[in-house]
């Protein structure tokens, strides 16, 4: 199985290159039907947020609908489904970044809360407590 970069992600997501648009779109869809999927890491998905806000300037509300639509492409096998699914959850409930609720998400999946943090925003979210 092989896995994508955040470029390649990034690319297939707003064609901002057209000819490597096209090539990703390719790549990604040839695994369609296939028994076999493209793994995207978690620390892929956490580069493309920060990529799709701060450098294409996507709403929250994008970043959570292209995230969803990553889950749900049966091409693309994601790390930690469950944890990410989780982050997703608590990213469209709280005013906090991503990053922080992927990082308590991943905290849970691994019985390890509470997430100790001094950024006092954070501790909006349940299971991160300020230090």
């Amino acid at each position: 199985m092989a896995a994508l970069d955040t470029n390649v992600l990034v690319r297939f997501l707003v064609r901002d290159d057209a000819k490597q648009a096209d090539e990703a779109e390719q790549f990604i869809l040839g695994f369609s039907g296939l028994e076999s999927s493209l793994f995207i890491a978690i620390t892929v998905l956490l580069e493309t947020e920060w990529v799709l806000r701060s450098v294409y300037s996507f709403p929250k509300e994008d970043v959570l609908s292209t995230f969803v639509g990553l889950l749900e492409a049966r091409e693309l096998h994601i790390q930690e489904e469950a944890t990410v699914e989780r982050a997703i959850f608590l990213y469209r409930e709280h005013n906090v970044d991503f990053a922080d609720c992927l990082h308590v998400a991943t905290a849970f999946t691994h019985d390890r809360l509470p997430l100790k943090s001094f950024d006092r925003q954070a501790t909006r979210v349940e299971g991160i407590e300020r230090i």
